[in-house]
């Protein structure tokens, strides 16, 4: 394997993933990447159905207003660093800008969004 910026680009959604999960994002990273390789339907833990208010840390209320359009933006951009095809991350520079930007509104409340939202943007 070449270490490149890529590989600093995966390790920052790893990480945002963890803090966002309160545990290491390993079901859903191998989620991720079954749903990149094949089409099968296994089923895993953690599919692209899962409600995001699943995924996040159960231990902390449930985000409200601007922390939840937050929320959702940052998982939005540590998804996007997880990609399986290095060369379907984000570079750095474009990560900066996103968490530097406004986090646009959601259009449907965070309870109902789905890992699957997230991947495809269509809660935003």
């Amino acid at each position: 394997m070449k270490v490149t910026e890529k590989c600093d680009v995966y390790s920052f959604g790893v990480v945002t993933m963890e803090v966002m999960m309160g545990r290491h994002p390993g079901d859903l990273i191998s989620t991720l990447s079954s749903h990149a390789s094949s089409s099968s339907s296994s089923i895993s833990p953690i599919s692209q159905q899962t409600l995001l208010k699943n995924v996040l840390d159960q231990r902390i209320s449930l985000p409200k207003n601007g922390a939840a359009e937050g929320v959702v933006h940052i998982m939005k951009i540590a998804l996007a660093c997880l990609h399986p095809n290095p060369h379907s991350r984000p570079p750095m520079g474009n990560i900066f800008s996103k968490l530097a930007t406004k986090w646009p509104s959601l259009t449907k409340p965070l309870c109902t969004i789905t890992v699957e939202d997230i991947l495809s943007h269509t809660c935003s």
